[in-house]
């Protein structure tokens, strides 16, 4: 059981980088967390031969625009499946419920 509250986003997205944009399939989920206030979110890019190209060899920075909103993120920590791990903190690129708390 999880000690956070998670809402999340699954379906097509776009990467960007400053000379690339890749279409992709992403799942993400996220959480508030009071201790530091920051929204911390993150998920996997369904395997991609265009990602792995985009990613290469260690963690890339880029934006992950969904039609729900657009966020900066990394992408790193390949799986045995191909799926690049992304992470990002502060406003998701998916819709998030806010209560007067969380800002």
């Amino acid at each position: 059981m999880s000690d956070h509250d998670e809402e999340g986003y699954q379906g097509p997205a776009t990467i960007y980088t400053a000379d690339a944009e890749v279409a992709v399939k992403i799942e993400l989920r996220g959480y508030f967390q009071p201790i530091d206030g920051r929204y911390h979110w993150y998920g996997r890019v369904a395997a991609d031969p265009a990602v792995t190209e985009l990613v290469g060899k260690g963690k890339k920075d880029v934006v992950i625009r969904t039609p729900e909103g657009e966020a900066a993120a990394t992408l790193s920590d390949v799986d045995p499946w191909g799926r690049f791990r992304v992470t990002g903190t502060s406003r998701p690129p998916f819709a998030i419920e806010t209560s007067p708390a969380q800002g």
